[in-house]
């Protein structure tokens, strides 16, 4: 038995969710989310929140039940509060630029900038030249976007120059210098 599907999910007020079949659509104020569920999975809305259920015993069902219970938490958080990714450009002549309502241009010491256009739902803003904010309403967008712009420049260990996450801790080496000794 799932100890996180058991779990039920308070649906707020300002939320509207809809069941067809094994569909669920979640709307909210940031947004609209859906998600197809598996055969294994039920889904009931019982007196303002989801109550998730095993339909079909299965080995794999106790991990889909939390896994489904645990994304569609997700969602409802998403369409009412929305996800935030911050990251930060550190490095001489790295930098940021806004390019229309949801791209950014990055200039990473390559020999051209690189443009980047968000998927739909997703918005990039440019605080400063050194910082970029990834926001939506879906979380794996929100990530993802994140991750592919972060792998543009990984932040490498010697310097620490390349694109990092807000709280990211880059585990810096030594190089040459230290390994001399007298």
């Amino acid at each position: 038995m799932s100890r996180i599907g058991r779990l039920p999910i308070k649906i707020p007020t300002e939320v509207k969710i809809s069941i067809d079949g094994q569909v669920v659509s979640v709307k909210g104020p940031k947004g609209d989310l859906t998600l197809t569920l598996r055969p294994e999975i039920k889904v009931e809305n019982r007196e303002g929140s989801l109550v998730l259920s095993v339909a079909i015993e299965s080995k794999n069902s106790p991990a889909y039940w939390g896994l489904y219970r645990a994304l569609l938490n997700s969602m409802v958080e998403g369409v009412t509060r929305g996800y935030t990714k911050k990251l930060e450009l550190i490095g001489v002549g790295y930098r940021a630029k806004q390019s229309g309502n949801d791209g950014v241009s990055l200039t990473l010491g390559f020999s051209h900038p690189i443009e980047f256009k968000a998927p739909a739902g997703v918005t990039i803003k440019v605080e400063d030249n050194q910082h970029v904010i990834i926001e939506g309403a879906d979380k794996q967008k929100v990530g993802e976007v994140a991750a592919t712009l972060r792998k543009y420049k990984k932040p490498e260990p010697y310097k620490g120059k390349g694109i990092k996450y807000e709280n990211e801790v880059v585990r810096r080496k030594a190089g040459k210098a230290a390994k001399t000794g007298a």
